[in-house]
């Protein structure tokens, strides 16, 4: 009688399948990365022949220069802007979802689970459709055109909200909420002394997260601002990309300004890998 039902499927069948597919998905993510660190070495031209995964023509230092020339160093003025609005902005955000992650958490009061519910609302609302709401806001307001314009929205993450809560549940005990109480700490001293400090990793990756959606955020700046020394880069890059079909050296300073722009994520994540894998570690877990 046959027994191949019964035979014990290879184990280095099962390595190799995987490590496979692990392969083609890093080549997948990593193919416009290389597109890009060599793309930025060639001049119009050289973009324009499409041997862009060539060395040959090697002009990063030239590219660099006329990148800063170009308007004046506006470039960077708008990388400025970017770390301004991605960096004031996250941080806001994260305290804010922490802190209110944390009442969730750690106070009992009437309603309390529909209001989470609405704020889980929040969550499948997509940002664009309240773009224009947010633009009539701001116009009331009086802050279309200035920073505000961006900060503001971004303070408000309901799905960093969400992710506080979690982890303020499965970092804070409560035993360590009412010791705190019990030596006379106050509500404002007991979060900012014990909750923030036991859920750093939680804050540390709803940062990352709202860093890289500012970042790479386009459509709220485009929206509200019109000057273009308040833009991000992603805003500027794309103003400079749609002169680019009429102007063909602005490609390389679009290709040179986009490797750029990676950097700081990279730095980001590389900086604080630490906390946000114990963050989404204790999230999954719980």
């Amino acid at each position: 009688m046959s027994r191949r039902g019964n035979r014990t499927p290879n184990p280095w069948l099962s390595k190799t399948a995987v490590n496979g597919a692990l392969l083609l998905a890093v080549g997948y993510m990593l193919f416009p990365l290389a597109w890009l660190v060599t793309a930025a070495t060639k001049d119009a031209g050289g973009l324009l022949a499409g041997d862009a995964f060539s060395f040959e023509g090697f002009d990063l230092a030239g590219n660099l220069s006329r990148l800063a020339e170009q308007g004046d160093g506006v470039y960077f003025r708008w990388y400025l802007n970017s770390l301004l609005y991605a960096g004031a902005g996250a941080v806001g955000c994260a305290l804010i979802s922490v802190a209110a992650g944390y009442a969730f958490h750690a106070y009992d009061f009437r309603g309390k689970e529909k209001l989470f519910g609405v704020v889980l609302l929040g969550v499948l609302v997509p940002s664009t459709a309240l773009a224009l709401p947010m633009y009539l806001l701001a116009s009331e307001v009086g802050v279309v055109n200035t920073p505000w314009a961006v900060l503001i929205p971004v303070l408000v993450n309901p799905f960093g909200v969400y992710l506080a809560r979690v982890f303020c549940a499965g970092y804070i005990p409560d035993e360590a909420l009412e010791a705190a109480r019990i030596d006379g700490a106050g509500e404002l001293r007991t979060f900012w002394s014990i909750g923030l400090r036991m859920v750093m990793p939680g804050f540390v990756t709803i940062f990352l997260f709202q860093f890289t959606a500012i970042w790479n955020n386009f459509f709220l700046p485009l929206v509200m601002l019109s000057d273009q020394k308040l833009f991000p880069l992603s805003l500027g890059l794309y103003a400079w990309n749609s002169n680019a079909h009429a102007e063909p050296d602005f490609y390389p300073l679009v290709v040179t300004g986009s490797l750029l722009a990676v950097v700081p994520l990279v730095v980001a994540f590389v900086a604080l890998q630490r906390h946000w894998k114990a963050g989404l570690t204790a999230g999954s877990v719980k």
